[in-house]
C-alpha cells in the first residue's frame, strides 16, 4: 500500500517544483534582446553607387548672390535598400560632345562632412555654387554651353549626369566656375547656402 505525502514536506517539494517550471518557461519565452539593457546598433549601410542615385539640379531653388548661383544639387536614392553618401561629390560640367568643360568643381570645405543615410526614395543634397561671374568674364570664343553635369558620388568611380545647359569657360583663369558642398540631409531649398 502506497502512504499518502502529506504535510509541509509535500508543500515545500510542490512549491520547488512549481518555482523550478516558472524559471524555465520565462527563460524560454523572454527574447534575449528583450532583457538586455543595451540599444542594438542599426545595421550598417553601404555606400551609395551611381547606379543607386537619381541626380538632378534643383533649378527653381536657386539663389544668387555677389557673383555665384548656388544650386541643390540633389541625390535620390532609387534603389530598394538604404545606402550612405559622405563627403563631396566629384562634379564637372560637360558638353554636348561628353567632353569635360573647364576644371572639375573646388570642394568647398565650409561645412564639415558627416554621414547622410538614404532609405529608398529619401533625398540628400550638396549645394552646387555656379561662379557666373567667372564665365561672365570669360572672352567670348572660349564661352560654351554646357548640356549637363557628371556628377561622381563620394568614394565611387562611375557617374551620373544631371541637365545642367548654362554657360562654361574652357580658358583660364576662368576655368574654376564651380564649387560644391558637402552632402547634406534632405531636399536643398532656396536660402539654404548663400
Amino acid at each position: 500500500m502506497i502512504k499518502p505525502v502529506h504535510g509541509a514536506r509535500w508543500l515545500a517539494v510542490a512549491a520547488a517544483s512549481l518555482a523550478a517550471t516558472a524559471a524555465l518557461t520565462v527563460a524560454l519565452v523572454t527574447p534575449a534582446a528583450a532583457t538586455s539593457t543595451r540599444p542594438l546598433a542599426a545595421p550598417k549601410a553601404p555606400q551609395c553607387s551611381a547606379a543607386d542615385l537619381e541626380v538632378w539640379v534643383a533649378a527653381d531653388q536657386s539663389q544668387g548672390a555677389a557673383g555665384t548661383i548656388y544650386y541643390p544639387l540633389e541625390f535620390t536614392n532609387i534603389s530598394k535598400h538604404t545606402c550612405t553618401l559622405f563627403g563631396h561629390p566629384g562634379v564637372s560640367a560637360i558638353g554636348s560632345s561628353g567632353r569635360q568643360l573647364g576644371s572639375p568643381a573646388v570642394w568647398d570645405n565650409s561645412v564639415a562632412p558627416h554621414t547622410v543615410r538614404l532609405a529608398p526614395a529619401a533625398t540628400g543634397y550638396a549645394l552646387l555654387e555656379y561662379h557666373d561671374a567667372a564665365t561672365g568674364s570669360c572672352p567670348p570664343a572660349h564661352r560654351v554651353s554646357a548640356l549637363e553635369l557628371r556628377v561622381i558620388p563620394p568614394d565611387q568611380s562611375q557617374s551620373v549626369h544631371a541637365f545642367w545647359p548654362l554657360a562654361a569657360c574652357t580658358v583660364p583663369p576662368y576655368t574654376n566656375f564651380l564649387s560644391v558642398r558637402v552632402i547634406a540631409p534632405g531636399i536643398g531649398l532656396a536660402g539654404d547656402g548663400g
